[in-house]
Parts: C-alpha cells; structure tokens; sequence
C-alpha cells in the first residue's frame, strides 16, 4: 500500500466529512424551505376560499335563499385575481365561473375537488403542472349542501413558479455559502498542514542526514513558539550533542592509538634492544621498561573492559562493610612515588583519622581513588602539590583530591565526566577512566563532584554514605 499523507487523511477525515454534512443540510433545508412556503401558500389560498365562503353563508343567513348573482358578483369583483385565480365548482363537479373569464376544459382535472368532497373537513389541496409546465396549487372548500344546491365548492389556483424561485434563489445562496466555506476550510486546512508537514518532512530529512553521519544540519523551524518548533529544538540540541559525541569519539580513537602505540613502541624498541646487547645492566633497565608499560597497557584495557561492562549491564559491585580511609591510604601510598618523579609532591592531610566504613567494593572504590589521584598528577603543575583529603560527618565522607595545575575551562568543566572527553589532548590517558570512576561512585549512592579554575587548579570530591565508624566497629 503507498503511504499516505497528513494533507491526504486531514482531507478524507475532515474535509469529506465536512462538505457531505453541509451537502446533506443543503439537501434538508430546500425541503424545509419548500415544506414551508407551500404550507404558506396553501394556508393562504384556504384563508381566501373560507373569506368568499364566508361572505356566501352570511348572505344565506340574512335573506334564507341562496343568489347566484351574488356567487358571479364575489368572482367578477375578487380583487386578488392578478396574483391567484377564484372559481366556482358546480354540483355536477365542473368549473362553472372563473375569476379570469375562462372556463377550462371540460375534461379538466381536479384531484383537490374530490379530496375536499371526501374529506371529513372539507378542504382538499393540490400541487401539479399546467399542460405538463408551470407549476401551479389548488385549494377546494366545499360549500354546505344545505346552503347551495347550484355550487357545491369554491376552489383558489395560483402558480408556484415565483415561490420555487424563491426557494431555489434561498438554496443557492446557501449552497454558494456553504462551498465558500468548504473553500475557506480547505485553504486554511492546507496551509495548517503546511505549516507542519513542511518542518516534519525537512526533520524527516535532517535525520536521514544524521542516520547518514552528518551531524553539521540544523533545522530552520525553531522560531514557532509551539509543539513543531519545540521539536525542532530539541532535534538541534540533540544534533548537538551528536556532534560532540562524535567529535569526543574520535578524539577517543585517536588518543586511544597513540596511548596504545606509544607503549607497545617502548616495549618492541626495548625488547629489540635486549635481544641485541645482551647486557646484564640493559636488559635490567630494558626489562623495567617493558614492565612499567606493560602495566600502562593493561590499566588502560581494563578501563576499556570496565567501560564495556558498564555499556553492557554486566558490571557488578561485590558490596562489603570496607574501611574507606584504610583503601584511599593505599591509593596514596601506590601513588606517592610516582607523583615523586613527576616533581610533585602528594600530601595526605587525612582530617579523619579513624576507621570509616562504607558498604562498597572496596576494589571498585580504590580504582576510583588511584584514578582520580592519577589525574591530579598527570595535569598537575611541576614543582606543585596534590593535597588528599578524608573529612567524615553523621552521615557521609567526603573525599578530596586538590591539584594546582592546568585547571578546566568552564566550557569544558561539565563534560570532563563524560565518556571519551579529554579536556587536555596533551596528557596521557583515554578519556574514559573519570567516566567509569563516576559511575563507580554512582552506583555506590554516592556523588562525584569537580570544581576547577584556569590556571588555578582542579578538586575532585567524592561524596560516599557512612556504614558506621571506629566506636561502633570497637561495639561489634
């Protein structure tokens, strides 16, 4: 089946709909109209037949004896005789006087002259056509046999063309009113849905483009203060952020290639080297070389396969009452002779000096640790200090590792935790370990904090609930 469009199923769902309702009242009121005027017209021709029979009973009446010449006087005189014609019916049932001086037919048909003489009240109405052409209504009142033994009925006759004039005249300009409408609808239904097809159909095309990998097309659309431009705004800042998880995607591949490469250089240029000289003091250093990256490569494959686990739902906590400051000292212990040999002095100023215990993975807790104190000391400022901090109160630790480095910038500050951003493309590292470090602590009812300045320096705070402390350790 071909798709159908919006204008398609607006015009088959509310357009036909519309115009066949207006039809069908179009329809029903020209018979309204007609069933109205007829009645008019048949209501006034009875009124002027029961007037001149009025006149004749009241004769009867006043003398007892029925005139004739007063039955010719009241036709020859009728005064209405230039809009409708005035006849008197015989008691043999035949037209003998007419208010215009033409006797019809003799054979002349008059079915509202036998429905008034079988009518219980009188009174018969007909509606039909002169010779098959104009249209015209009759109206027979019977007169009392009693009264009358020449004339038995008095019968009015006008044509109806002027009537149904008015009534086509009345239909039409309703009709003409109703396709104005349907005209009016049709055009601001049109251009209603052209004010939505068109920004669906170029969002329709703009995320063809995305699906293609172009994330540089924006939608126009995002002026209109509704649900089509609130759409199109929230389809650029997803574009957006396309766009920057692309562009950290690659950041991420490439700097993932040079972390690898430059290791697995180190190691194939010393294990050449190795094999080669054959000194007991060179193979010494060669191999403490190839140790040191080895153990670089398989830190940044384990932030991989970690990062993996977490993209997956495979990643798992092995959660046990763990002392907090007893796993960050031996992170900072692992640590203190590195940052030594970068010219940076690491200070433990531990504010809690008792046992703190936390429910966590105390492996998945030290990771976060040596990471965040990893990244202290890699974007440090030579010659400067990494202060680490352990501050507990009624209810959390709070953890804090200080550097005086490089810093962040504001732009970048609230994307360092995400996955694959490097703010500085000039360090060591893969992009991911913050990530994985926060969604460490995440996953432990905790919170990962970082507050940085240009120039300044960078702090890291991570925010853990307390299990319990040293005094209700000692209870246990």
């Amino acid at each position: 089946m071909g798709k159908r469009s919006i204008a398609t199923r607006w015009f088959v769902n509310s357009f036909a709909v519309v115009a066949i309702i207006l039809a069908i009242m179009d329809v029903v009121l020209f018979f309204m109209l007609k069933s109205y005027y007829y009645g008019a017209v048949g209501r006034f021709l009875q009124s002027e037949a029961n007037i001149i029979s009025g006149v004749l009973t009241r004769y009867y009446e006043s003398f007892g004896v029925f005139d004739p010449n007063e039955m010719r006087r009241s036709i020859e005189e009728f005064d209405k005789k230039n809009k409708m014609e005035l006849m008197a019916i015989n008691a043999a049932g035949e037209v003998a006087l007419t208010s215009s001086g033409f006797s019809p037919l003799k054979n002349y048909d008059m079915p509202d002259y036998r429905l008034a003489r079988e009518s219980s009240g009188g009174v018969g109405e007909y509606v039909g056509y002169f010779n098959g052409e104009e249209k015209y209504m009759a109206v027979t009142v019977a007169l009392p046999q009693a009264q009358n033994s020449v004339y038995s009925a008095i019968r009015m006759v006008t044509s109806l063309e002027k009537v149904d004039s008015q009534i086509y005249a009345v239909t039409l300009l309703i009709g003409a009113l109703s396709i104005a409408m349907l005209l009016l609808l049709l055009f601001l239904g049109l251009y209603f849905i052209r004010s939505i097809v068109s920004p669906l159909r170029q969002i329709g095309n703009t995320a063809r483009r995305f699906a293609g990998g172009d994330f540089s097309v924006r939608i126009s659309q995002t002026k209109n203060d509704d649900e089509i431009g609130e759409l199109s705004r929230v389809f650029n800042d997803m574009a957006d952020e396309l766009e920057s998880a692309e562009e950290i995607k690659n950041d991420f591949i490439s700097s993932v290639s040079h972390e690898l490469r430059t290791p697995l250089t180190a190691i194939k240029g010393w294990g050449e080297t190795v094999l080669e000289l054959k000194d007991g003091e060179t193979v010494e250093k060669g191999m403490k070389v190839i140790i040191a990256e080895t153990e670089r490569l398989t830190e940044m494959v384990e932030e991989l396969l970690d990062f993996s686990r977490m993209q997956s739902g495979r990643f798992s906590l092995r959660m046990t009452d763990t002392d907090l400051i007893a796993g960050l000292t031996d992170a900072v212990t692992v640590y203190t002779e590195r940052a030594g040999k970068e010219g940076i002095s690491l200070v433990f100023a531990r504010a809690a000096d008792e046992p703190v215990f936390v429910s966590a993975d105390g492996n998945r807790i030290r990771q976060v640790f040596i990471n965040v104190i990893d990244n202290a000391v890699k974007y440090g400022k030579k010659g400067g200090t990494v202060v680490v901090d352990a501050v507990a109160d009624e209810k959390n630790v709070v953890v804090s590792v200080k550097d005086d480095g490089c810093g962040i910038s504001r732009a970048d500050l609230p994307k360092v935790k995400m996955r694959f951003f490097k703010a500085n493309h000039t360090r060591r590292g893969s992009g991911i370990g913050l990530a994985v470090a926060n969604e460490i602590v995440l996953m432990h009812s905790g919170r990962l904090d970082i507050e940085s300045e240009i120039g300044v320096g960078t702090t890291v705070k991570i925010t853990l609930p307390i299990l319990r402390k040293k005094s209700e350790e000692v209870a246990v």
